[in-house]
């Protein structure tokens, strides 16, 4: 059946969900043989996935800070790295040279010219043109010998299997991407398409599926979504979900026949594509959303209300990324930000599907509005920033990591305190005392409501590796919205040692510079700890609080 695409206009990133059933929660006991071939696919496992953070303290000066230089410099220090024959394995992904004056160098590890998934090595020159570290992760149990990477099934074949098996609709956000990569997944190097297919309706879904190029079975997949005419530009007012005045910038849309109207639509600042605010009707058909429009340039009615607040926001974290990290929009190009809002009915909810942001309206219960949260809109736009950034992926701890990075820069954006989700939640949720999604300064101040995840616990969020709630990947995606409570306690205290400002800038470094789609929590630690070196030296009371900051959750 031939698929139909719409406009892609936003990304997505679920920020929580319901409860869910505590049946087939609990694990059946197994055998010793079980127990011994988990031991030798997680040997494997983690040799497919090896990090390593080289510093050089004998800097070497090249005549410029180039990928061939970046190159010339690990053939020659294959034993540091553990990088073999890095030019031929090695793909030059992009080049960057930051504010500091450093050039950074970003590799895909490749075998045949095929990408190795999740395998990315960085090599940093600061201005003066010498290496001062490599850092990133490597699959080392890759040759060319082990692995065939030629493939019986076509793109189309792949395309098709992966459709069927997210149960996709007919109507998808964009059309579908697949790139033939190597695989590391259960012990063994798998050539595959992975294929993302990206859709919206009563279940949305950002799926990444890895389907075997010679069997064209589904090897893996799991879903990426993560919570939370003419114009003429002109200023409007608005009035917020919780009643607060907002200035804004729209525009006029002069209709055929129906004269002069007013969007959610701004294109007061230079090198952006512009911020749109869309309606989604209250319903999850795509091809029912269109732009905001009133008719007169103040948008008070009650169902404009959670307009206000996405179109009001989402300038406001595009000014602090710009303002703060001289980053113009998610992409660091201009790319237009969208926000979706009135999606479905009573939708408890707010996400990045890749491409825009979406919010529920709540169900009155637990939650109002989700647009009325400043921080749910930096969180949920981060995550953009990430998908152009590190990437993390979003499952287990490079999940967590991606949902504390974006609860991290929720607080930095909504400075009003730690709390993340507090203007979001219900009359009837604060009366039975839930006031918060999250707390980074007291996570175990905060119960874990949906049942299944809580289960993997003490029922609280954690704030100690101690702690750790060890989930499969069926539930939250290995723990993303829970664990990540672990490292946003280690931002909170390194946060108040130094200050908001100096927490931002490091942890900004550490997501653009240092870390890579696969990277774990002690990988965040020494990415968080050289950014605080990069900027403010070595021995510094900056670099001083990252590592007590870590050492206070028992990251290491």
């Amino acid at each position: 059946m031939k698929k139909k695409f719409i406009v892609p206009v936003a990304l997505s990133s679920v920020i929580l969900v319901g409860s869910i059933p505590l049946s087939g929660v609990f694990a059946k006991p197994i055998d010793s043989k079980v127990v011994s071939s988990v031991q030798v696919a997680k040997k494997w496992n983690e040799k497919a996935s090896v990090p390593f953070f080289v510093k050089d303290r004998f800097t070497e000066k090249f005549s410029s800070s180039t990928s061939s230089n970046a190159l010339n410099y690990l053939k020659k220090n294959e034993d540091k790295t553990g990088i073999k024959h890095p030019d031929k394995n090695l793909k030059v992904k992009s080049t960057e040279k930051d504010k500091l004056g450093m050039t950074h160098v970003r590799f895909n590890q490749t075998i045949n010219g095929l990408n190795v998934e999740g395998s990315e090595v960085i090599v940093h020159f600061n201005k003066n043109n010498e290496v001062v570290s490599v850092n990133g992760r490597i699959n080392q149990t890759i040759d060319d010998g082990t692995v065939d990477t030629t493939a019986s099934l076509s793109s189309d074949d792949a395309l098709k299997t992966a459709l069927t098996s997210v149960n996709a609709p007919d109507e998808l956000t964009y059309e579908p991407t697949s790139e033939l990569v190597v695989y590391p997944f259960e012990g063994e190097n798998h050539t595959a398409y992975k294929v993302n297919v990206n859709f919206m309706g009563d279940e949305p879904g950002n799926w990444f599926v890895y389907v075997d190029a010679k069997t064209g079975e589904v090897i893996d997949k799991y879903n990426g979504i993560m919570d939370f005419d003419e114009f003429k530009p002109q200023n409007g007012v608005g009035k917020g979900v919780h009643g607060a005045h907002r200035d804004l910038h729209i525009s006029q849309v002069k209709e055929p026949k129906s004269g002069t109207k007013f969007a959610l639509a701004d294109l007061a600042h230079e090198n952006l594509g512009g911020i749109f605010t869309f309606d989604s009707k209250n319903d999850t058909n795509t091809k029912n959303d269109t732009l905001y429009v009133g008719n007169s340039a103040a948008f008070i009615g009650d169902y404009d209300r959670a307009a206000v607040d996405a179109h009001y926001n989402s300038e406001k974290v595009y000014e602090y990324y710009l303002k703060e990290h001289g980053r113009n929009s998610l992409d660091g190009k201009g790319m237009a930000i969208n926000s979706y809002v009135h999606y479905d009915k009573n939708y408890n909810n707010a996400f990045w599907n890749g491409a825009w942001m979406t919010y529920g309206d709540g169900d009155g219960e637990f939650f109002i509005s989700l647009s009325a949260g400043l921080d749910v809109a930096a969180h949920e736009m981060t995550h953009g920033v990430i998908s152009h950034t590190a990437n993390l992926v979003y499952r287990n701890q490079p999940g967590a990591l991606n949902e504390s990075f974006t609860d991290v820069f929720g607080a930095l954006v909504d400075d009003k305190d730690w709390e993340i989700g507090e203007e979001i939640m219900a009359p009837a949720a604060k009366a039975n005392g839930v006031t918060r999604l999250r707390s980074m300064s007291d996570p175990n101040s905060v119960v874990v409501s949906n049942a299944q995840r809580a289960a993997y616990g003490s029922g609280v969020y954690p704030a100690h590796m101690k702690e750790y709630y060890n989930m499969p990947q069926s539930v939250d995606n290995g723990g993303v919205h829970v664990n990540s409570s672990i490292t946003n306690h280690a931002a909170y205290l390194i946060g108040q040692e130094i200050g908001r400002k100096k927490l931002g800038q490091i942890y900004y470094r550490a997501i653009s510079v240092y870390l890579t789609p696969n990277s774990n929590f002690s990988d965040a630690r020494k990415a968080i700890v050289q950014s605080a070196i990069d900027l403010y030296g070595e021995g510094s009371a900056e670099e001083a609080a990252a590592n007590s900051g870590f050492d206070a959750v028992g990251i290491y």
